[in-house]
C-alpha cells in the first residue's frame, strides 16, 4: 500500500511542478527561473514538513510518504537533497555537508554533459 501513497503523491507533484513551470516561464530569460524557484520552494517545504514530522509522529507514516517522498519528489527531488544536506549539518558533518553538496552539484553536472554528448555521437552513428 505504501507504493499507492507514493504514486499519487508524486503525480500531484509533478503536475503542479509542470503547471508552475509553465506559469513561471519567461522568453529570453537566460537564468532558469523556474526550476531555481521549484527548487528553492521544494527545500523550503521540506523543512517545514521535517519540522512538523518532529513535533507530530502521526506526519512520519503514510503522511510522509504521500507529501514528502511523493509530492515533494515529484515536485522536485532537489527538496530531499537539500533536506540531507541539512541533516549532516545539523549532526555535526560540516565537511561530509560541503562535499555532499558540491560533489552533488558538480559531478551532476558533469553527467548531464557526459550523457548529453554521448546521446549526441550515439544519434550521429545512425
Amino acid at each position: 500500500m505504501s507504493w499507492l501513497w507514493v504514486a499519487c503523491g508524486g503525480a500531484i507533484g509533478a503536475t503542479i511542478r509542470y503547471a508552475l513551470s509553465l506559469v513561471l516561464a519567461k522568453p529570453q530569460n537566460l537564468f532558469p527561473w523556474p526550476t531555481w524557484w521549484i527548487n528553492l520552494t521544494g527545500c523550503l517545504l521540506a523543512g517545514i514538513f521535517f519540522a512538523l514530522s518532529q513535533r507530530y509522529p502521526v506526519l512520519q507514516q503514510e503522511t510522509r510518504l504521500f507529501l514528502m517522498v511523493g509530492i515533494l519528489g515529484g515536485y522536485t527531488t532537489f527538496s530531499s537533497f537539500g533536506l540531507e544536506t541539512f541533516l549532516l549539518l545539523k549532526q555535526g558533518q560540516l565537511w561530509i555537508a560541503l562535499a555532499y553538496a558540491l560533489s552533488s552539484v558538480v559531478v551532476g553536472v558533469i553527467f548531464l554533459v557526459l550523457g548529453f554528448y554521448l546521446c549526441h555521437m550515439l544519434l550521429q552513428l545512425k
